[in-house]
C-alpha cells in the first residue's frame, strides 16, 4: 500500500493544528513542527474570545464543520458592561451569543490542549520542541504574528467574583485601544489591549487595574503577569508557490479589536483543503471568499475609530445600547466597497 503523502505544518497554534486536522481526516500524513516544548507555550491561562458575529453562522458551528468539535467553551457571552472614556456604563445585550470565551495555554481544558488532542486522535504527529529549519515545497506556515501593531499585556488571576464582560474605551487606559475584565468559573483575565505607545504598555495596564478596581470592585489572587503581540495588516502574502500561510502568519486577523482565533482556525483548514486537493494555487481564491471582505472592513474600522477617538467608540456604545449588539456588529464588520476603498489607504 502506498504511504500516506507528508505535508508539513510550522506552528502548533489554532491555524496549525486545524490545518493537521483537516490533512489527517483527507487521509494525509500531517506533521506539525512546534518550535515550543509544549501546545499554548505564548499564553499563561488567559481569557480570549471567539467572536460570533461576522457570519448569520454560528461560530462554533462552523468550527464543528471543520472538525473542530469539544468542551473548550468557558462561557457563552451574550451580555456585558463597556465604559466609553468618560466612564460612562452601558449595558449591552444580544440575543444570540456574542462571543465565547475559552482559555488559552498548556494547562488542562485550554482551546490549545482541546485541538491537540483532537490533532493526535486524527493521528497528527506533533514534534515539540523542533523548529523546521528547512521548510519544504510543500507546507503551511502558521508560526504566528510577525510583527507588533499591537500589544496586550494583563494578569490572570482566581477570584471570587461573579461571571461577566467588562471593558473600557479610553486612551487613558489603552490608547487607540481598549481596558477589559474577563472572569468565568472563579478565573479571571485584566488586561491592557493597546495600539500605540508600545514602551509605555505598563502604565497602562496599572491604569487599567485601577480603572477596574473602581468601577467593578473585585478580589484578585493569585496574579500571574501576561503579555503577547498581534498584527493588523493586510495579507501582504498569504501564498508562495505551493507554501501557504494562515493564521497571524499570514496576517489574518481583526484589527479593529483583535479578535482571531476564527479567521486563524479558518484559514487554516482552507490551506490544508488547497493542498489536500492538489491545488495550492486555489488558496488565494478561498482565503479571500472567506476572509478577505473581512478583514478590509476591520482595517476600515480600526481607520475609522482612530479618527473618530473615544467620542467614536462612545456614540457606537450609545447606538449598541438601544439595539441587538450581535446584530449591530454584525453591520459593523460586514465588507462594503467603501470600506475595501477606505482600507487601501
Amino acid at each position: 500500500m502506498e504511504a500516506a503523502r507528508e505535508i508539513a505544518i510550522v506552528g502548533a497554534g489554532p491555524a496549525g493544528l486545524a490545518a493537521a486536522i483537516t490533512l489527517a481526516r483527507r487521509g494525509l500524513r500531517a506533521v506539525v513542527w512546534e518550535r515550543n516544548a509544549e501546545v499554548g507555550a505564548r499564553f499563561h491561562g488567559d481569557f480570549q474570545a471567539i467572536e460570533n458575529w461576522t457570519l448569520e453562522k454560528d461560530a462554533l458551528d462552523e468550527l464543528g464543520e471543520i472538525g473542530i468539535g469539544g468542551s473548550f467553551c468557558d462561557a457563552v457571552v451574550r451580555e456585558g458592561v463597556f465604559f466609553d472614556g468618560n466612564g460612562r456604563a452601558r449595558t449591552l445585550r444580544s440575543r444570540r451569543p456574542a462571543f465565547y470565551l475559552v482559555r488559552r495555554g498548556p494547562e488542562s481544558g485550554t482551546l490549545d490542549r482541546a485541538l491537540e488532542r483532537r490533532a493526535l486522535d486524527a493521528g497528527v504527529e506533533i514534534r515539540y520542541g523542533t523548529p523546521c529549519r528547512a521548510l519544504p515545497e510543500a507546507a503551511i506556515v502558521a508560526s504566528g504574528p510577525k510583527r507588533s501593531d499591537a500589544v496586550d499585556v494583563g494578569y490572570v488571576f482566581e477570584t471570587d467574583h461573579r461571571d461577566g464582560v467588562w471593558a473600557v474605551f479610553s486612551d487613558r487606559v489603552a490608547p487607540g485601544g481598549y481596558g477589559y475584565l474577563l472572569v468565568a468559573g472563579g478565573r479571571g483575565t485584566i488586561a491592557s489591549c493597546l495600539f500605540a505607545d508600545f514602551p509605555r504598555a505598563n502604565l497602562y495596564l496599572e491604569r487599567t487595574l485601577d480603572f477596574f478596581r473602581r468601577a467593578v470592585p473585585f478580589r484578585m489572587d493569585s496574579p500571574r503577569r501576561f503579555g503577547g503581540t498581534g498584527n493588523v495588516h493586510w495579507p501582504e502574502r498569504a501564498r508562495v508557490g505551493s507554501r501557504l500561510f494562515a493564521g497571524e502568519a499570514a496576517g489574518f486577523q481583526d484589527a479593529l479589536w483583535g479578535f482571531g482565533i476564527r479567521s486563524a482556525i479558518v484559514s487554516g483548514h482552507l490551506a490544508a483543503t488547497a493542498l489536500a486537493d492538489g491545488r495550492p494555487e486555489a488558496y488565494d481564491r478561498l482565503w479571500r471568499k472567506r476572509l478577505g471582505g473581512l478583514v478590509a472592513t476591520s482595517l476600515a474600522n480600526r481607520r475609522l475609530f482612530r479618527w473618530m477617538g473615544e467620542a467614536g467608540y462612545a456614540w457606537m456604545l450609545r447606538r449598541i445600547a438601544r439595539q441587538d449588539a450581535r446584530e449591530y456588529l454584525s453591520r459593523l464588520y460586514a465588507p462594503r466597497l467603501w470600506k475595501r476603498v477606505f482600507a487601501a489607504f
